[in-house]
């Protein structure tokens, strides 16, 4: 990989790990990411305009815009399902739940549904990736009501990675069939309209109890968190035009590192230093899982 893309993806990391941790400190989660989402595609817009006349006006194909739309969809079921296991659960458990579990979804529709078979170094990535799930969740604790909470958290969180590896796949096709500005442009407008009729929606589910906090939005900074998730596709995007999925992919997920740190040190979400050791050394082993299944798979 070149120094180019190389930065271009550590500082998606950075951003990608930065509007994360924005997110969960939010008053409100979904709000925030519904106006992060509309700021960011005000900006996009005149942008993609600019360069769609600029670059001699590329066609879009059905095809292209039909999957799109969909994975614009998934990504309100997303931001939806995040923003719930944030409400209810730790960032150190939550971001590399969800991010980890992604990967490991993949492989299971690969081999379960598809009939393929993992390689040997594939192998030891799905069990990498899943000592370091158990390692953060251990799911052993739900035997106990103190932890019901995170019991609730845990289940948006792997609701969340089934969504990140349902628009990935759809992504992998989608940017082949137009030019991948272009196409980000459909899905960000999907997902900005239908997050804000989401929002619109939720005083009148469950009787209002999914309405928003008097005073819980801080306008500002979800309109900086809107910003960095566009910062960090974009960069990812630049980067992948330069370098193979299977390199940048992983180092994408250093991100998980960031998050489960600042939640640990930062925000105090580990109670005792075992916990801390046992919340991050999940982490990296997400990390590391996630890098051996990309380069052997």
């Amino acid at each position: 990989m070149d120094s180019v893309a190389l930065a271009c993806v550590l500082v998606s990391a950075f951003l990608h790990a930065t509007w994360n941790i924005l997110l969960k400190t939010a008053g409100d989660p979904l709000r925030t990411a519904t106006v992060g989402m509309a700021a960011a595609f005000t900006v996009q817009m005149p942008l993609v305009a600019v360069a769609w006349l600029a670059l001699g006006q590329p066609a879009l194909p059905p095809q292209a815009l039909l999957i799109g739309c969909l994975s614009g969809l998934v990504e309100i079921a997303y931001f939806v399902f995040l923003a719930a296991a944030y409400r209810r659960g730790d960032l150190s458990i939550v971001s590399p739940l969800a991010r980890g579990s992604a990967p490991l979804l993949i492989v299971v529709v690969g081999v379960v549904i598809l009939g393929e078979r993992l390689t040997a170094g594939a192998a030891i990535g799905v069990a990498l990736l899943l000592l370091g799930l158990l390692t953060v969740q251990r799911p052993w604790r739900f035997l106990r009501a103190a932890h019901a909470g995170h019991r609730g958290a845990a289940g948006f969180a792997l609701l969340t990675g089934l969504m990140i590896a349902t628009y990935t796949s759809l992504d992998r096709v989608g940017a082949q069939m137009a030019p991948p500005w272009l196409y980000a442009a459909i899905l960000w407008g999907v997902g900005a309209l239908g997050l804000a009729l989401v929002d619109l929606a939720r005083p009148r589910i469950a009787g209002g109890a999914y309405a928003a906090a008097p005073g819980s939005l801080n306008v500002r900074t979800a309109m900086v968190a809107g910003m960095l998730t566009l910062g960090a596709y974009s960069l990812v995007l630049f980067a992948l035009s330069r370098a193979e999925v299977a390199i940048v992919g992983p180092l994408r997920e250093s991100a998980v590192l960031i998050t489960a740190a600042y939640g640990v040190l930062r925000l105090r979400e580990a109670v005792t230093g075992r916990e801390a050791a046992l919340r991050l050394s999940g982490a990296l082993l997400v990390l590391a899982g996630a890098a051996v299944l990309a380069i052997a798979g």
